[in-house]
């Protein structure tokens, strides 16, 4: 019996150690074939990853959970640097950026490092491009600092209290930091690996993902532990910060910067009824664009979504 129960010991730690062996692998690779596109900037501990494009004036573009600033350079930031001054970040911890430690993952800590990076960076009042997630950070600049900001362009925004996360994104909901290591480091690589089909399938649909995702979009890079890790804190600090994200949510009928919310009836991540409509209705200066597609409008229609920029940009 004791000898059983060895061998099933020593199996288990065989098992572990082969997938933190393979997920650190894996990492070195995607950080080999993906080195960092732009250039960094120190915000308060945080190495902020940045790629910087054209010239005139200037336009900040925000990713979303678990993306980073590929899914915009992909195509949408090569469209408006003709005409502008075109700048995308990766989010703290997100991509090739880094998280000072200690450093808070809320909405408004996230907010607070955008608005930095636009002083230290020199923007003149950008008009600001959030993805997802990224709306709702672009949301929190513009109520707390409405002087740094000429507008807003929300694509696919996640806007309103949720009490629970999309499905596809509920094992990101780890609240012990240990564990959510733990799991970042074993089991998390090789099952986004299994299941990479289904979850491009939920992040797409109704359209189908772009052949390029992988590389040029730079989803390969949600595959390193670190990624998970920096995903993880974002969705968990959403449910800590509830009340906070409450309280800006009331706050929308004070904004008075040009706003434009732009999604897709299809989105199977978010309900552009709640997301997007109830917004839109709740922003004085807001228009609301909805189109025949799903959540990752910046690639599958970044030519409409340029267009929509480039009219914001018009009225500010």
């Amino acid at each position: 019996m004791i000898a059983a129960v060895v061998t099933l010991v020593v199996f288990f730690i065989l098992v572990i150690t082969g997938f933190a062996l393979f997920t650190a692998w894996t990492a070195q690779r995607i950080d080999a074939a993906l080195p960092p596109p732009g250039k960094f900037i120190d915000i308060d501990g945080s190495q902020i990853h940045y790629v910087e494009k054209g010239s005139g004036p200037p336009i900040l573009m925000i990713p979303g959970l678990g993306a980073q600033l590929r899914h915009l350079t992909h195509s949408m930031v090569d469209i408006l640097a003709k005409d502008f001054r075109v700048i995308a970040i990766d989010r703290p911890g997100a991509g090739n950026s880094t998280r000072a430690p200690g450093l808070s993952a809320s909405l408004e800590a996230q907010a607070d490092i955008v608005a930095k990076l636009i002083q230290k960076l020199d923007l003149d009042r950008p008009l600001l491009v959030g993805h997802s997630m990224g709306g709702a950070i672009s949301l929190s600049v513009a109520l707390d600092h409405p002087e740094l900001v000429r507008g807003l362009v929300l694509i696919a925004p996640f806007t309103q209290v949720e009490h629970e996360p999309p499905e596809v994104l509920k094992p990101l909901m780890i609240r012990s930091p240990f564990l959510r290591h733990a799991v970042a480091w074993t089991f998390a690589t090789p099952l986004a690996i299994i299941n990479k089909d289904a979850t491009l399938a939920a992040l797409f649909a109704p359209e189908e993902p772009v052949s390029d995702f992988a590389t040029k979009g730079g989803a390969l890079l949600g595959l390193r532990p670190q990624s998970f890790v920096a995903a993880s804190e974002d969705i968990v600090a959403l449910e800590q910060h509830f009340e906070s994200f409450a309280a800006m949510v009331a706050r929308y009928p004070t904004l008075s910067l040009p706003t434009w919310i732009i999604y897709g009836r299809g989105d199977r991540i978010l309900d552009y009824k709640k997301h997007g409509e109830l917004t839109a209705s709740q922003i004085p200066e807001a228009r609301l664009e909805l189109v025949d597609g799903g959540h990752m409008l910046p690639l599958t229609m970044p030519e409409l979504a340029s267009d929509i920029v480039r009219q914001t940009m018009a009225n500010t």
